[in-house]
C-alpha cells in the first residue's frame, strides 16, 4: 500500500511538473514586448479591464461586452442596430494587429475610422469593416464581399490567401491603413490590398451598398468598433502602432472641363462654360452645393470667383451631407457687397462665428474676379479677399471636425457665380 501511494505521488508530481512547464511554455496574452513598446506599439485592451472602451455616441458602457477569461467578449446579445463599443480615442495611419474567434455560425466585425454624430445610429456608414464571419457554418449563402477578411461590401479577400481556422478556433489578424494604402491579413497572409479615394474606389462605394451612405469611409481618422451582431465572439491581443502622415501634393480640385471630383447637392444649376465653373440658381430656387467628393481637414484654398448676379453663395468646409441639400459644418461667406464676404458662419448650429469689420466691405469688389484664400489648420481659420486678412477664428469645435469643401448656392434665385483656380494645399 505504501508504495502504491509512492507511485500515486510521484505520478501526481509529475503532472503537476508537466502542468507547469507547459503553462510556462504558453505565449502571455494582451502584453507587449520590448521590442514592441520600443517601436511604438500600444495594447487597446489590456486584458483585464474595458478600460478605453464605450458605447457607439456614448459616454458610458452599457453594450453587451465583457471581460472573460483574458478576452475581450460579445456576448452575442447585439444586433444589427446596436451593441458596438468603440474606442475613447481616434487613430488615422496605423497597423492595427489582433487575435480573435468566433462562435459557429457567428458574424462580426472590426470597423475604422467612424464618425460619431447623432444622426448615424450606427458605425458602418461611416467606417470600413473588417468582417468576421464564420465562412463555412454561416447559416446563409455569403457573397464574396460578405466573406471574413473582406473589405465590406467593397473588397473582397482573395479566397486562395484566406486560410481561415474552423469556428471556436483563433485566427491573427492585422489591418494597415497608411495614408489612403490600405491591407487586410489573416493568418500571416495578405488578403486585401487596395487605395482609398481613388476613381476606383468611389465608383465601388457609390454603385453598392454604400450608394445612400454619403459620408461612407470618407473620414481620414476615427474610432475603432467592435460589433456584436447576435453572435460570440472574442478578441485579446488587440495592439496598434501609428503611422505617421505623409506630404501630400498640390490639389487642383476644378481641371477646367468637367465636374470631375465633386458631387452635386441639390437641383440648382453647376456647369462648366469657358473654362470656368458656374453655378447658377434653377426653376425651384432652392439651395444647392457642389461637394468635394472628398474630405480636406487641414489646407489652405485659394479660388477665384466673380459675382455675375446677386453672389449669395459661400465656400464651405469640415462640412458633411446629411441629407438632400442638409449640409452641416462651417461656411466662409461669398455674398453681396455689405454682406460680410470673407466672415464664417456655421450652419444648423451657432450662426455667425465672426462677421468682418464694415469698413472692410469695400475690398469686395462685385461684378469683378476676386481671390479669397482660406487657412485652416486645428481650430485656427483665417481668410483673406484679395490679399487682405479679413477674420481670425479659434474654435474648439470646429477644430475637432472633419468633412468635405463645399460651394453653395444660396436660396431664394437669381444667383450666379464663377469660379476658377481652386486649388488646395493640404497641411
Amino acid at each position: 500500500m505504501k508504495k502504491q501511494k509512492a507511485v500515486m505521488k510521484k505520478i501526481t508530481l509529475c503532472v503537476l511538473s508537466a502542468s507547469v512547464l507547459l503553462s510556462a511554455c504558453q505565449p502571455k496574452q494582451n502584453v507587449l514586448t520590448e521590442a514592441e513598446r520600443a517601436a511604438g506599439w500600444e495594447l487597446l485592451f489590456d486584458g483585464q479591464t474595458l478600460s478605453g472602451w464605450r458605447d457607439y455616441n456614448g459616454t458610458g458602457l452599457t453594450a453587451p461586452w465583457a471581460v472573460e477569461d483574458g478576452t475581450l467578449a460579445a456576448s452575442g446579445k447585439g444586433s444589427d442596430g446596436n451593441g458596438y463599443i468603440v474606442t475613447d480615442r481616434q487613430y488615422e495611419n496605423f497597423e492595427l494587429a489582433f487575435d480573435w474567434k468566433i462562435a459557429k455560425g457567428g458574424n462580426s466585425g472590426i470597423l475604422y475610422h467612424v464618425v460619431e454624430r447623432p444622426q448615424y445610429e450606427v458605425p458602418y456608414v461611416t467606417g470600413p469593416e473588417f468582417q468576421l464571419i464564420d465562412d463555412a457554418g454561416f447559416p446563409e449563402k455569403l457573397e464574396d464581399w460578405q466573406k471574413s477578411c473582406a473589405d465590406y461590401a467593397m473588397h473582397a479577400a482573395d479566397p486562395a490567401k484566406t486560410g481561415l481556422n474552423p469556428a471556436g478556433d483563433w485566427n491573427t489578424s492585422k489591418i494597415v491603413f497608411d495614408n489612403g494604402h490600405v491591407e487586410h491579413w489573416l493568418n500571416g497572409e495578405k488578403t486585401v490590398e487596395f487605395e482609398a479615394w481613388t476613381d476606383d474606389w468611389f465608383q465601388r462605394k457609390n454603385s453598392g451598398k454604400w450608394e445612400n451612405a454619403p459620408e461612407y469611409g470618407l473620414a481620414h481618422r476615427g474610432v475603432f468598433a467592435l460589433q456584436d451582431h447576435g453572435d460570440r465572439a472574442w478578441f485579446r491581443n488587440i495592439k496598434l502602432r501609428e503611422l505617421p502622415r505623409k506630404p501630400k501634393a498640390e490639389v487642383d480640385l476644378f481641371n477646367g472641363k468637367d465636374l470631375h471630383g465633386w458631387e452635386v447637392c441639390g437641383t440648382e444649376k453647376w456647369f462648366v462654360e469657358n473654362g470656368l465653373l458656374v453655378c447658377e440658381s434653377g426653376s425651384d430656387k432652392g439651395y444647392g452645393y457642389l461637394a468635394t467628393r472628398e474630405y480636406y481637414d487641414d489646407f489652405e484654398l485659394t479660388a477665384d470667383f466673380k459675382q455675375d448676379a446677386d453672389g449669395n453663395s459661400g465656400i464651405f468646409f469640415r462640412s458633411y451631407i446629411e441629407e438632400g441639400t442638409r449640409i452641416a459644418g462651417w461656411q466662409v461667406e461669398v455674398a453681396p457687397p455689405n454682406h460680410d464676404t470673407g466672415g464664417i458662419y456655421e450652419s444648423y448650429g451657432r450662426g455667425w462665428l465672426v462677421q468682418i469689420p464694415d469698413e472692410m466691405e469695400h475690398i469686395l469688389k462685385m461684378g469683378e474676379w476676386n481671390t479669397i484664400r482660406i487657412a485652416v489648420k486645428g481650430d485656427q481659420i483665417t481668410t483673406f479677399l484679395n490679399g487682405t486678412r479679413m477674420v481670425d477664428l479659434k474654435d474648439e469645435k470646429t477644430g475637432r471636425a472633419q468633412g468635405r469643401i463645399a460651394l453653395q448656392i444660396h436660396d431664394g434665385g437669381g444667383i450666379k457665380v464663377s469660379w476658377k483656380n481652386l486649388k488646395l494645399k493640404q497641411l
